[in-house]
């Protein structure tokens, strides 16, 4: 279903109102000891949206999803399946950022689950308001926080899930764990990633032939080993 102008506008307010509710609340500690809250960016109206664990030192730094490497790499992952940052909309499950101290240095850590549950009607509300057809959790935590804390990344990425709102959910790896692998497993991880975006490209594909009544284009698919975005 196409929106107007008019309704793409109405979602941008709505999302501005949620983000100052967010901004004031303090359900939890974290909401005293972030920087900035950062909730989701991109487009209203999106058809896919992305969902990470937790925003980390840069995005509580910047207000903003998904920015320093890890940021960096996303973005190169949409480029490779003909997405722009601003063609999507970006957020995570929770809007402040989780540290613990460790040897007297502030790290990040993963939200405990009291803190995803109290931030859940937050990101319920952007789905909601945003109405995607595709989900795409990046990561386990994100992925467990729509299928159940019993799901396993490495066993179960890659597979088309019911999501929130009628949507169509996949998960794929975390941006930060593709940066961390060495080696040979940063090749087979990448190989993994690739065919999840493929997956992700052709639904996107599928659902935009519907909207226009056409049948798919018939094209033998990219091979996965053919990896077209560095991680480097």
């Amino acid at each position: 279903m196409s929106i107007d102008a008019a309704q793409i506008e109405e979602r941008r307010r709505q999302l501005v109102t949620l983000h100052d509710r967010v901004d004031a609340c303090r359900r939890c500690a974290i909401g005293s000891s972030r920087t900035k809250v950062v909730c989701g960016v991109g487009d209203p109206a999106a058809r896919l949206v992305l969902v990470g664990e937790g925003p980390g030192e840069n995005e509580d730094r910047q207000g903003e999803p998904f920015v320093g490497r890890a940021g960096e790499l996303l973005t190169k992952m949409l480029a490779a399946i003909g997405l722009r940052r601003e063609d999507v909309f970006i957020t995570n499950t929770i809007k402040c950022r989780a540290t613990s101290t460790e040897g007297g240095r502030v790290a990040n850590r993963a939200p405990s689950p009291e803190e995803m549950s109290n931030c859940r009607e937050y990101l319920d509300s952007e789905l909601a308001l945003v109405a995607p057809r595709i989900v795409l959790a990046l990561g386990a935590p994100a992925a467990k926080s729509f299928l159940g804390r019993d799901f396993s990344i490495t066993r179960q990425r890659g597979i088309w899930y019911p999501g929130p709102g009628g949507t169509d959910l996949i998960v794929t790896f975390h941006p930060a764990y593709i940066l961390r692998q060495t080696g040979g497993e940063i090749q087979a991880v990448k190989k993994l990633v690739w065919s999840d975006l493929l997956a992700v490209r052709a639904k996107l594909d599928d659902y935009a032939n519907a909207a226009l009544q056409q049948p798919p284009e018939s094209q033998a698919p990219p091979d996965p080993a053919n990896l077209s975005f560095d991680f480097q």
